[in-house]
């Protein structure tokens, strides 16, 4: 393989484990749900510090010249974003539901079981894995077999050893099910956007309006209307700007696992940032002290079970495309450009790191900054309405987390920019 691919699987791989930080450190602020704040709130909440992200994020990185002219090469795949963002708000949702039942430690690993999914779609609809050694199949299958293992193992911890009531434990484990599935969907419109030649960062531009759409919807209904939703984020209003910070953390979080399913495809960038199971054990664990309460055979089970998913996510994640698999991802590539008229050489130089069309984009505007501005001005605004929550926590531990999470943005980012200049 060529030193060009085998660098940016490297930086797939390293893409999916700054994804994993991220996303484990975004579902954080979810444990509000214990406070009795609504779930739906919640997800709201976090969707809403999405939507200022998601906006300003790329206008800082690339500017809006490029996201729309990114946006009006390919217009058939702004229904496409819209559509995962819908099934991204859903199964959000689904995940507040989860942990208000079972814990963040539980419920990262179950609705991790997406990895599953992503593998599923990523071979019927994308050619990934077809014309792959025999190595690297026994990697992959091997890989799925381990996330399943170790979902039963954590399901049998909860249900079992715990002491959460079963008919709750169940709820929370079909929710946290149900969320995997969503979410392993929702990778098709990612795979479909990336092998157009399409950023990721116009891609989740347009993927913000389906989550923001679809969350106001939910809450609106489940509280009897606009009045009664508002009432309710009125009363949760103190804790508005741990929400917001979270879904910021998300966005970041989706970007790298974006960038990590552009370069090695879904079947292998998705478990890779899987690894947020083991963010989320530490958060639940360390911080929140999740495990206090499971037996010691019980915590044998969840630490077991995240550990054997954790390997399996790993074995599909490093079981690098071979020449035959890269040549059938091309077909794919070339089936898309046949059917919506993209030019092939563009858009198989955004698939080797290239960014051509930074050559034609418009320039920056100076309104952009201001736009940024407003959006750190939010922040602020919000984190001078935040109150301390009632929920016990190690404050070591969680800056300790912190640290860890942030130096893995510089690194990624970092690697990101010299190779691809966020292409």
């Amino acid at each position: 393989m060529s030193q060009s691919k085998s660098s940016l699987h490297s930086l797939g791989v390293f893409c999916g484990l700054a994804a994993g930080a991220w996303l484990g450190a975004a579902e954080a602020p979810t444990k509000l749900v214990t406070t009795g704040i609504s779930p739906f709130v919640i997800s709201l909440g976090m969707v809403a510090g999405v939507f200022v992200a998601r906006w300003t994020v790329p206008m800082l990185l690339k500017g809006t010249g490029y996201v729309f002219e990114d946006l009006r090469e390919k217009p058939h795949l702004v229904i496409w974003a819209i559509l995962a963002g819908m099934l991204w708000a859903v199964a959000n949702t689904l995940t507040v539901f989860a942990i208000r039942d079972v814990g963040i430690s539980i419920a990262f690993p179950l609705w991790n079981t997406n990895s599953l999914v992503g593998l599923f779609w990523g071979c019927l609809l994308f050619n990934e894995l077809r014309g792959a050694t025999a190595r690297v199949w026994g990697m992959v299958l091997g890989g799925a077999a381990a996330i399943m293992a170790g979902a039963y193992l954590l399901a049998y911890a909860t249900t079992e050893h715990s002491s959460v009531a079963p008919q709750s434990a169940t709820l929370g484990i079909i929710a946290a099910l149900g969320a995997g599935l969503l979410w392993g969907t929702m990778y098709v419109p990612y795979r479909k956007a990336y092998i157009s030649g399409m950023n990721p960062l116009s891609f989740v531009t347009v993927f913000t309006f389906g989550e923001l759409g679809t969350t106001l919807t939910l809450a609106s209904v489940f509280h009897g209307g606009w009045s009664g939703m508002v009432a309710e984020v009125g009363r949760a209003e103190p804790a508005l700007f741990w929400l917001f910070l979270g879904g910021f953390a998300w966005v970041l979080g989706d970007l790298f696992q974006q960038f990590a399913a552009k370069y090695i495809g879904i079947s292998r960038g998705i478990p890779l940032s899987n690894t947020n199971q083991l963010w989320g054990l530490a958060w639940g664990a360390l911080v929140f002290g999740e495990l206090a309460g499971l037996s010691g055979t019980g915590r044998m089970l969840v630490i077991g079970g995240s550990l054997v998913m954790i390997a399996g996510a790993a074995a599909i994640a490093f079981a690098e495309a071979p020449e035959g698999e890269q040549a059938s991802w091309k077909k794919a590539m070339h089936r898309e450009c046949d059917r919506y008229g993209l030019d092939p050489i563009m858009v198989e130089a955004t698939l080797r790191g290239e960014d051509p069309l930074s050559r034609q984009a418009p320039s920056r505007r100076a309104w952009e900054y201001l736009v940024v501005a407003g959006a750190i001005g939010i922040f602020v605004w919000l984190g001078m309405l935040a109150r301390r929550q009632a929920i016990a926590m190690d404050l070591g531990w969680m800056a300790f987390l912190s640290v860890a999470t942030l130096t893995s943005l510089v690194l990624c980012g970092w690697l990101l920019w010299r190779r691809t200049r966020f292409s």
